[in-house]
């Protein structure tokens, strides 16, 4: 089993929570929120995060209706996870997820830091399903 580092997202049209995680602990921690600018991803902080954790891998999240539909977002997801892979030439792996910002609004019981703690819910069910 190779030891890796994970920088997981979880977008969203205003904002992309952030979260970085490794296989050797499998463990994860939430970041930091990147804002959107005019429905597109602010390219500069994430190119800071992805210099600074040097990850192996990219997770993104993947929503899906309740019913296990498609929605307007998962396209949209989908297409950032292109966007990521031909920018940084780094794998990129999507995880159906639903209902994660709902469960860290449970865990925070506020909205601060809200997105980050999504996305460390998303890259936590990454590892326990692939490590």
């Amino acid at each position: 089993m190779s030891i890796k580092t994970l920088l997981c997202f979880d977008y969203g049209k205003k904002r992309i929570g952030t979260a970085v995680g490794q296989t050797i602990t499998t463990t994860a921690t939430a970041l930091e929120i990147i804002n959107t600018i005019n429905n597109k991803p602010d390219w500069d902080s994430i190119t800071r995060l992805i210099n600074e954790w040097s990850p192996d891998q990219l997770i993104v999240g993947m929503p899906f209706q309740l019913d296990g539909s498609r929605q307007e977002m998962t396209d949209v997801a989908e297409r950032f996870s292109r966007q990521l892979e031909g920018r940084y030439n780094i794998p990129v792996e999507m995880i159906e997820e639903q209902l994660s910002s709902y469960e860290a609004r449970r865990e925070l019981k506020s909205t601060y830091n809200l997105d980050a703690v999504a996305a460390r819910l998303i890259l936590e069910t990454w590892l326990s399903e692939n490590y």
